[in-house]
């Protein structure tokens, strides 16, 4: 009875410590807020591509290791992106994102629709950037 009750014990020690490590070996999500200007011309065409997303643009951002991605409008021109984050090499993630022909065209194609807040931005495929990162003032769980 004695060895049952020790090897419930350490059994239970056991999965006490690899779920705790296991728990802590999973990279945190990192979040992220950015935002974009919508040309007003270009609202209703931008709403309809973003209802109709290509496949192999919805797939390569879930290889890229973005989780929880959505875009807001304010009604004013004014875009506004939240996503997590959930890799452990963002740059390697984002050349992987960057690499697809389709995500070149859907982002030539989403550019035509909205101006840049950076200055010198040129596109989302190149420059210094084309969304604006926000940074993050308050979060709870």
């Amino acid at each position: 009875m004695k060895s049952n009750l020790v090897f419930s014990y350490i059994l239970l020690e056991f999965q006490i410590f690899y779920t705790k490590n296991l728990v802590m070996a999973q990279p945190q999500p990192r979040r992220f807020a950015q935002i974009v200007h919508l040309k007003p011309s270009a609202v209703a065409a931008y709403k309809e591509c973003h209802a109709n997303v290509w496949p192999e643009i919805l797939q390569k951002i879930k290889e890229c290791n973005i989780v929880d991605y959505s875009i807001y409008f304010d009604n004013d021109r004014t875009l506004f992106a939240t996503f997590k984050y959930i890799g452990t090499d963002i740059e390697a993630d984002m050349k992987n994102m960057a690499s697809l022909p389709k995500m070149k065209e859907w982002w030539a194609m989403t550019d035509g629709m909205q101006e840049s807040p950076i200055p010198g931005a040129v596109s989302s495929a190149e420059g210094p950037g084309w969304w604006k990162p926000l940074e993050e003032v308050f979060h709870t769980d």
